[in-house]
């Protein structure tokens, strides 16, 4: 597995967390972060695009993106062909997105959620399939909104 992470200047904690949680599953890590030594305020977009395109030309199997509230986020990114990424708050977010509506890329807020329940949100939705059924026909849908 690939995975692509953003974050702006928001994000560091969750980011440390992610590679940490990552490296220690053997999984690939495309990392697009800002510089955490010297902080500046960067935009969102600028990350939400670099992870976005990695995932949509299928060069990372799912992104991880975080900002503030992981709304910004969402938002770019889903203006990309074939990216449905998710806000989630909870275990519960983070299981349907991946279960019900395939998200590919995990959109969370730092200044929402905390430490804990952000590691158990990016292990859910790393580890929950597609239940594909009814809910196939539901994401087709949604693809056939991009053309």
């Amino acid at each position: 597995m690939k995975i692509a992470i953003g974050t702006d200047h928001a994000g560091e904690r969750f980011a440390q967390a992610s590679l940490l949680y990552m490296a220690s599953q053997g999984i690939e890590v495309v990392s697009f972060l800002p510089n955490f030594i010297n902080p500046t305020s960067v935009d969102y977009p600028d990350f939400a695009s670099l992870v976005a395109a990695q995932v949509a030309q299928k060069t990372c199997d799912f992104g991880v993106l975080i900002c503030g509230t992981g709304i910004g986020m969402s938002i770019a990114a889903n203006k990309y062909k074939g990216i449905r990424a998710a806000v989630v708050h909870d275990a519960f977010t983070a299981r349907a997105c991946r279960a019900h509506n395939n998200a590919n890329i995990l959109c969370v807020g730092d200044r929402v959620i905390g430490l804990g329940v952000f590691e158990e949100c990016l292990r859910i939705f790393l580890s929950t399939p597609f239940e594909g059924g009814r809910h196939l026909t539901r994401v087709c849908k949604i693809e056939q909104l991009e053309r």
